[in-house]
């Protein structure tokens, strides 16, 4: 079963808010934990980057696949560190605000990638001379 853009898009906008009603769980249970950590993990950054307008080839795939991680942890650093700066931290508040910004994020088109996928696209439109 493919996903269209419109689920994908649908998908990593519920994913926070299904994180935020995890934590209804007892606490230690992996019920809570495990769709917190994958949402803090992978949510932000997946909103950010995918879908992408247009077919990637497999190695830029795997590159935006690989960046999901480090651009969510830079993200949930950043709205940690602004809630402590406000005094303002709790775990909902920082689950709220990822969630709010992933929702948003869902909503606008994927970031562009790095060069090395443009230039994965760009090559793929241009034919190879061989001699």
């Amino acid at each position: 079963m493919t996903f269209t853009t419109t689920q994908a898009r649908a998908a990593m906008a519920v994913s926070g808010w299904l994180a935020l009603a995890a934590t209804a769980a007892p606490a230690a249970s992996p019920a809570r934990w495990i769709p917190v950590l994958l949402f803090v993990l992978f949510g932000p950054g997946f909103a950010l980057l995918f879908p992408q307008a247009g077919q990637l080839r497999p190695a830029a795939r795997l590159e935006a696949l690989a960046l999901t991680a480090p651009v969510s942890l830079s993200l949930a650093a950043l709205v940690a560190t602004c809630l402590f700066l406000v005094k303002g931290f709790s775990g909902t508040s920082f689950l709220v605000s990822l969630a709010a910004f992933t929702t948003v994020a869902a909503l606008l088109p994927g970031l562009p990638l790095p060069a090395a996928t443009r230039g994965a696209i760009e090559r793929s439109r241009k034919p190879v001379k061989r001699r």
